[in-house]
């Protein structure tokens, strides 16, 4: 069955304006609320729709990723993200997000194997981190060599044929994780690791972030396996603030290190990537159990300015169903390296706690979410937040990818065009400057 299949028009809303009467088309997804079709609504009114950050506006159709928020359900391709987490690894849900279906053992071997050996970068790149100040932000690397690759891989940067957008794909997927760990090396003036093809996808993102050349690096597989599953919570999340530049930016038919490039720079943003950085200077900032609740007083003051941070999401209104993965792999990793006794983890719990009791956050819905847990992870395995937005743009870069090629791929889409309201000046004559007072 197709997606044209699957989308079915039934039923119509009516709609009076200016004394015309106009029926839209209501289409039903296979799950999620019906849409209201109000793409002729322009050509046939002369009326456009009014949505400041599209928060009721389907702009495409997609197979990839399913969110009820109401709920705290996120599913893949069908598959709850928790089954996901627990039980496939990331380059598993890679393949699931790209081709639509779990790999046989066959093709996972087979896809593993394609990953693998692209995981170098050409080598005239590496002389591209020189140009950088050592105190650059590792995002602002990572923008510039992600978006540098169309100039060094010229062979998968033809939209038009599905093998060159196979290949960049790949590539993309396979190279990230060298991308970050040179960033990271640069920032800190250590020597450059280059990648093992021996390791696991995060065993080795892990030796060549905290390896080096003076001694043999052991992969924490307990480490490597949180940090697979974190990529796993990572890696799509539907049509979120950064996917959503990568579908604009493809639609003109840009190449697609250019469009992965825009996806990265719009994750750098506070409000979107770097949340989960902020939620850990709140648990430093809040520092012991005992000033809990001077910090629950504040966020309860409206005049306060202070509000908690990993609590509460744009979409789920519910539990976020990655939390639930997260906080038990953050006490798995706390208890891997010796520090199950971490002060921030106890007042996350504490907080936790209080937010899952307390009548005023179950009245707004501000539950705690993945980012809640996931700075005090990724600090305990060693990386500074700095590198907190890095890693979620290395796993976020297959959901990207996915949304691309989907994009690509639907004869329906055009080039993005949003519509506005114009509330500046009306027509007016232009004055000659000796004229103007």
């Amino acid at each position: 069955m197709t997606l044209k299949d699957k989308i079915h028009s039934e039923a119509l809303a009516h709609l009076h304006l200016d004394g015309k009467d106009l029926d839209l088309v209501i289409h039903k997804g296979t799950v999620g609320p019906r849409v209201i079709d109000v793409g002729k609504l322009y050509k046939e009114t002369g009326h456009f729709t009014y949505d400041p950050g599209f928060t009721s506006t389907a702009s495409c159709k997609s197979k990839i990723t399913y969110i009820d928020g109401a709920a705290g359900v996120l599913l893949h391709r069908g598959y709850p993200i928790e089954q996901l987490a627990e039980q496939s690894t990331y380059l598993e849900t890679c393949y699931l997000l790209l081709n639509g279906e779990l790999p046989s053992k066959k093709e996972l071997l087979k896809y593993r194997m394609q990953i693998t050996k692209h995981t170098m970068l050409h080598e005239q790149m590496t002389s591209f981190y020189k140009g950088f100040r050592r105190d650059a932000h590792p995002m602002a690397i990572m923008c510039g060599v992600v978006g540098a690759m169309s100039a060094f891989y010229h062979d998968s940067t033809d939209i038009s044929d599905p093998r060159q957008r196979t290949v960049a794909a790949n590539r993309m997927i396979a190279k990230m994780p060298t991308i970050a760990a040179m960033a990271y090396k640069y920032s800190i003036g250590q020597p450059i690791s280059y990648p093992r093809n021996d390791l696991s996808y995060t065993g080795n993102f892990l030796k060549m972030c905290f390896g080096n050349p003076c001694e043999e690096f052991q992969v924490n597989e307990v480490v490597a396996r949180a940090l697979d599953r974190i990529f796993i919570l990572h890696a799509d999340h539907e049509q979120n603030a950064s996917t959503a530049t990568v579908r604009l930016a493809s639609s003109s038919g840009a190449n697609p290190f250019a469009c992965i490039a825009a996806g990265i720079a719009c994750l750098w943003g506070p409000a979107h990537g770097g949340a989960n950085e902020a939620a850990l200077n709140m648990l430093e900032e809040i520092g012991t159990v005992d000033r809990i609740p001077e910090y629950i007083a504040k966020a309860k003051d409206k005049t306060s300015g202070f509000r908690l941070m990993g609590f509460g999401h744009r979409v789920y209104k519910n539990f976020d169903p990655r939390a639930l993965v997260m906080r038990k792999t953050c006490h798995e990793v706390l208890e891997s390296i010796g520090r199950e006794d971490d002060p921030l983890l106890k007042v996350a719990l504490e907080l936790e706690r209080i937010a899952l009791e307390d009548d005023y956050f179950i009245k707004k819905k501000l539950y705690p979410n993945i980012d809640f847990y996931s700075g005090i992870t990724l600090r305990a395995i060693g990386f500074p937040v700095s590198m907190f937005t890095v890693l979620f743009a290395v796993a976020r870069t297959v959901g990207w990818l996915a949304q691309w090629k989907e994009m690509i791929e639907d004869s329906e889409q055009r080039i993005g065009r949003p519509r506005q309201l114009y509330i500046g000046e009306p027509l007016r004559q232009f004055v000659p400057i000796s004229q103007r007072n």
